[in-house]
This record gives structure tokens, C-alpha cells and sequence, in this order.
């Protein structure tokens, strides 16, 4: 086993997190604008598209990392309501079929939808359907939009480890997703129900909704399901849901019906880009 890989076994995950979540959040200028400045050089941050361009006027660290984009920097999205909308930028890592209810992580490792809704029932639906893994590197935009019009249903935050989610430990970790700490966000569409995966990583497992805020941390101990049919939250194709407070994977999962497009393994996308459609609808 490679020394890096072993570190994910080894290292306190939700220690290392929590001091992270702080120190991310310190409004001392010297300290956020040295993690900001080394983000930026390191990563190459396009700081063009941001609402605020100029990286040091933010408050801390984290609204950096979440920082909102500006009017006009990515494409409208397909008016088409039947396509399917890329939810966050980064890069593909897997997308393709679920076949018998098993989705692809990488070469030699799979996981079951049941393992990564924490519920055998909620992923009877996608037994035979679609899924795509995006990896949001430290450079990308951080927030995650809706791929779909869709009816919030409910959520489960599923604990878990918090291993690295890239791409040399997705290769390695047998399950690293359905053993990861993460949100699980039910929809119900026009076509049936889609889900949204949060999932965290080491040293930035931190996800906020737009209908309720903060919901990692805290960490669970259990899994912790939420009806939320009740509330009727109703959000749009393109609408911001979510964000990561630092970055991390969002996967989707769709029912029969939907048609990828193709997708390739490290694929740059970009938050409202096509990435299939539903399979009546007109290309």
C-alpha cells in the first residue's frame, strides 16, 4: 500500500476537520489572506468569473472557497426542461449505467446505491438507472446547482469516515464513497425521483444547504433521515441547492429513463453544461 494511501487509514479524520473548519473561518488578515494567496498561486484561481474578482476582500478563508460567481460567467442553461444540467464545475470521474443497483468507482472498486443512500428502499429507483461522480477541485466553484426541476423529499446524513475523494484514493479505497461522511438530498421530478450526494472529505467535510444551512458538521454518530415533503421546497433547474465548505465530490443519481451523454473519466464540466436527457425528450 502506498504511503499516501495508508495515511487515509491512519490519519483523525474529524480532528483534522474541525480544526480546519476553524481555521478556514479566522478573520485575522495575514493568516486568511496567506491561505487565499496560496490557493489562488497553487491552483491557479480564475478570480474573473467571481462576483468579488479581488481574492483578499473576503472575510475569511471559507467565503473565499464559496465565493459567488458573477452574472453572465457561465452559459445559460438548456431551456430545454427534459436535459439534464451539470450540478457543480470540476471533473467527471465515473458516469455511466447502475447496473443491478452497483455503480462504478473506479477500476477494480464499486459500491451499491443502497451503501451510498444508507437505504435499500430509497435506492430501489435507481437500480438500473444513471449516475455521474464530479470531483470539485480546490480551484473550482463550490457551489452545487440543481441538475433538475425538482421538489425537496428529504435528506439523510449518513456518518462515515472522511477519506481524500481524489482521484489516487478513489482508485485505491475500496467504497470510499459509501463510506464517506455525506448528505443525501431526495428529489421528486417531472420523471420521477433524482438524488443529490453530498460527499465530504478529509480536512473539508462541511455542507450547507439552501433550504436549511449548515448540516455538516456536526458529525453523526447515526444515520439521521428528515422527511421534508412537509415543507414543500421547490427549486429550479440551475438553482443554487448546496455548497461545500471546501471541496469535495457530488454524485448523481437518476432513475430509467435518463440518457448520458458521453462523459469521459477527467472531463473538465462546468455548473449547467448537458449531460444527457431524458430519453423521450428531443436531443
Amino acid at each position: 500500500m502506498k504511503a499516501n494511501v495508508l495515511l487515509q487509514y491512519v490519519l483523525p479524520h474529524r480532528f483534522l476537520s474541525r480544526i480546519v473548519y476553524q481555521a478556514t473561518r479566522w478573520e485575522w488578515a495575514p493568516w486568511k489572506n496567506f491561505l487565499i494567496r496560496e490557493i489562488v498561486q497553487r491552483y491557479d484561481v480564475d478570480m474573473s468569473q467571481a462576483a468579488q474578482p479581488d481574492p483578499l476582500a473576503y472575510q475569511h478563508f471559507n467565503a473565499f472557497f464559496t465565493r459567488k460567481l458573477k452574472a453572465g460567467a457561465r452559459s445559460p442553461a438548456d431551456t430545454n426542461p427534459n436535459t439534464l444540467l451539470c450540478p457543480a464545475d470540476g471533473r467527471i470521474s465515473q458516469s455511466g449505467r447502475i447496473r443491478d443497483g452497483r455503480i462504478f468507482q473506479a477500476k477494480g472498486q464499486e459500491f451499491t446505491a443502497a451503501e451510498l443512500l444508507g437505504d435499500e428502499a430509497a435506492a430501489a429507483p435507481f437500480r438500473n438507472g444513471s449516475f455521474v461522480t464530479i470531483y470539485l477541485s480546490p480551484r473550482d466553484y463550490h457551489r452545487v446547482h440543481m441538475p433538475l426541476d425538482g421538489e425537496l423529499e428529504g435528506t439523510t446524513h449518513v456518518p462515515g469516515r472522511i477519506f481524500s475523494v481524489a482521484p489516487f484514493a478513489v482508485e485505491a479505497i475500496p467504497r470510499l464513497f459509501a463510506r464517506n461522511e455525506r448528505l443525501v438530498c431526495r428529489f421528486r421530478g417531472e420523471h420521477g425521483p433524482f438524488v443529490s450526494v453530498m460527499v465530504g472529505a478529509i480536512l473539508v467535510s462541511s455542507v450547507a444547504t439552501v433550504w436549511d444551512g449548515l448540516a455538516i458538521p456536526p458529525y453523526a454518530s447515526d444515520i439521521r433521515r428528515v422527511d421534508c415533503r412537509d415543507r414543500h421546497v421547490t427549486l429550479e433547474r440551475f438553482a443554487e441547492m448546496a455548497r461545500f465548505n471546501m471541496g469535495s465530490t457530488v454524485i448523481l443519481l437518476l432513475p430509467e429513463g435518463y440518457v448520458l451523454d458521453d462523459l469521459a473519466p477527467q472531463q473538465q464540466v462546468l455548473v449547467g453544461q448537458r449531460l444527457g436527457r431524458w430519453s423521450d425528450a428531443t436531443t
